[in-house]
């Protein structure tokens, strides 16, 4: 039986669009509330997680944040998924390289996502499950992204536990990250897997949009103002495959 509000969203059914936007920070869920959505209204503020919904090209889509890492989004997308009946939610985040063909400024769009993490061991099957996106919003993002003349990526990422890392004093062949790019692994996130494995869970679908911050072996970053443009490159992205799912 389905009981509103949650402990983590104080919101009624109806709340949510069908298809949520949800980035990890708060203050970037306002921000694009206020810089890409119609008619924005807030409605959830518990700790501080914020939640709009509004429309966009005149189709109702809701932003949400996460906070950060995988115990995080895996409450409020189970919540979403489960309780407030949304369909659809695309991450929207930043990633660290670890492939000499990614740039910073680069979008890389998550096929699957690997990852560090015990959190595949709650779901209780007899071996090693996947987290994969929904092919269709892959299919959907890629399409938006051709069209957007961006540079992307698609492929398998890496979802890690930790964000900082204690191996400096290992030869570079021994470092975790040189053996997760040895695989294929385009870039490293927080939050990817346990999303997709709530969705996949629900019988729901998810992918993860992410911009290469930086890179790991290069020691690039972006510069604020590239930060800032390369962030609106995929924040429309997933505005316009959201979009494009509420027909």
């Amino acid at each position: 039986m389905k009981s509103y509000p949650t402990p983590h969203i104080d919101a009624k059914p109806g709340d949510f669009a069908k298809t949520v936007l949800m980035p990890g920070d708060p203050l970037r869920a306002k921000f694009i509330s206020e810089n890409f959505l119609e008619k924005p209204v807030l409605v959830n503020n518990v700790r501080g997680v914020q939640g709009y919904t509004g429309e966009y090209k005149n189709k109702k889509i809701s932003v949400m944040a996460s906070g950060m890492g995988m115990p995080s989004i895996s409450i409020y997308s189970h919540e979403l998924f489960n309780i407030f009946e949304v369909d659809n939610i695309i991450r929207i985040g930043s990633a660290g390289a670890m492939q000499d063909n990614i740039n910073v400024r680069d979008i890389v769009i998550a096929l699957s996502a690997s990852t560090n993490s015990s959190m595949v061991e709650r779901y209780g099957v007899p071996g090693h499950i996947a987290p994969t996106a929904d092919f269709g919003l892959v299919e959907k993002c890629v399409q938006k992204a051709k069209e957007a003349g961006l540079n992307f990526h698609v492929g398998n990422i890496l979802s890690s536990d930790t964000f900082y890392n204690f191996e400096s004093y290992l030869p570079d062949d021994m470092k975790s990250a040189r053996r997760w790019a040895d695989m294929g692994v385009m870039a490293v996130e927080m939050e990817a897997a346990a999303l997709y494995l709530n969705a996949q869970k629900a019988g729901k679908k998810a992918v993860a949009i992410c911009t290469i911050s930086d890179h790991l072996n290069r020691h690039d970053e972006l510069t604020a103002k590239e930060r800032e443009q390369s962030l609106t490159d995929m924040i429309t992205l997933a505005l316009e495959t959201a979009a494009d799912l509420e027909k």
